[in-house]
């Protein structure tokens, strides 16, 4: 399966915005990821891509359809486990146990606290977004509430790599991707 193909497979399942800017989010940290450790950027990003399939149509029942779904294309057992994995101790038993999918696991929370943080900035961007910007909104429970900076604090552990460099990692991949996720701001016509 190409992207192009993974895109479509996505839109057969879900049609809101901003899942698909998550979706695109956490394709680019996953491909970014792929990249630092010399494995393949294009299978990782599509485990990215298409890690949420399921949410849109059972936001409840996550993860319980995805299997299905990702059978039906004809993807294999390793890019399903790893899609399973990411949400491990949160919908599923599924543990992330490869390189792969201890990154999707710290990621897929991790965009969304990133994101979070760059809407608030005057220039609403993740271009001028710093890992110090970020860690000052880390401790406010009540900024992204419905993020849980456990799951990241956990998903870096298991990668063995400091949270910050996670973080700034993570930061560099969606700049790669800023306008397709809105977070290009008043960087957008300069």
């Amino acid at each position: 399966m190409d992207r192009n193909s993974a895109l479509e497979l996505w839109k057969k399942y879900n049609d809101d915005e901003s899942l698909l800017r998550h979706a695109l989010e956490v394709e680019a940290a996953m491909r970014h990821f792929a990249a630092l450790y010399g494995e393949d950027v294009e299978y990782w990003g599509m485990v990215g891509l298409l890690h949420d399939i399921d949410y849109q149509k059972y936001p409840e029942e996550h993860l319980k359809h995805a299997r299905q779904m990702l059978q039906e294309a004809g993807l294999d057992e390793a890019f399903i486990h790893a899609v399973e994995s990411h949400g491990w101790g949160l919908c599923t038993d599924v543990e992330p146990n490869c390189t792969m999918e201890k990154v999707l696991f710290t990621v897929d929370e991790l965009t969304g606290f990133i994101t979070a943080c760059a809407y608030v900035r005057p220039s609403r961007s993740v271009l001028d977004l710093e890992v110090k910007s970020v860690r000052k909104k880390w401790g406010s429970a009540a900024f992204a509430a419905g993020v849980r900076r456990d799951v990241i604090e956990k998903g870096a552990g298991l990668l063995g790599l400091p949270l910050d460099e996670v973080i700034g990692q993570t930061i560099l991949a969606l700049r790669t991707v800023a306008p397709e996720i809105g977070l290009q701001g008043s960087f957008a016509n300069a």
